[in-house]
């Protein structure tokens, strides 16, 4: 193969691999757009209040408003009544605010956490899929390669691969290890 030939294979594969690249981004912002589309306007209205809260407008409105409201209740400006001379109003206030922010934080928060358990789910999935795939695979190979009488084929390491992993028995593995080390604290 020349140079030319491999620099056109190798763009062949990679505009292969770019094509499926796009089509699993497109797949999933689909996904992320119907799932947008799904929430309720209780949901809409958290995540809308949490965005706000969040930012630095957020921040500048209350550096003034509070620098206002303390300015005023001090006496400072001159002709401005103080509404508020022990600032009770203003900490009722806050702590009012404070609560419903951190509902609606909690509440936006649990929607995300409720999403990155259905992706690390559909990763998980996806890795049982491929490992299956792959397991399939070697024998596959191992079978070749016992047609052609390879060396390889007779390899102990393959008898172990190509048994099908039980995501249950990674799991109480996995709990016998963690048992058994103790991590300092």
């Amino acid at each position: 193969m020349d140079a030319e030939e491999s620099r056109t294979a190798k763009t062949a594969g990679e505009s292969e691999m770019a094509s499926v690249v796009d089509r699993n981004i497109a797949a999933l912002l689909a996904r992320k757009k119907a799932e947008e589309r799904a929430k309720g306007w209780q949901e809409r209205l958290a995540d809308a209040i949490t965005g706000f809260t969040g930012s630095m407008t957020f921040v500048y409105l209350h550096a003034v408003l509070f620098g206002l409201w303390i300015v005023i209740n001090l006496g400072w400006l001159p002709g401005v009544p103080r509404f508020d001379p022990s600032f009770v109003v203003l900490a009722m206030a806050a702590s009012v605010e404070a609560i419903f922010l951190s509902t609606f934080i909690l509440i936006s928060q649990n929607r995300m956490q409720a999403i990155a358990d259905r992706r690390a789910e559909l990763g998980l999935h996806v890795s049982l899929l491929a490992e299956h795939e792959v397991t399939r695979l070697i024998e596959l190979v191992t079978a070749i390669a016992e047609r052609m009488n390879l060396e390889q084929s007779r390899n102990p390491e393959l008898q172990e691969l190509v048994k099908d992993v039980k995501p249950e028995k990674v799991l109480d593995r996995m709990s016998e290890v963690e048992e058994k080390t103790v991590l300092p604290k």
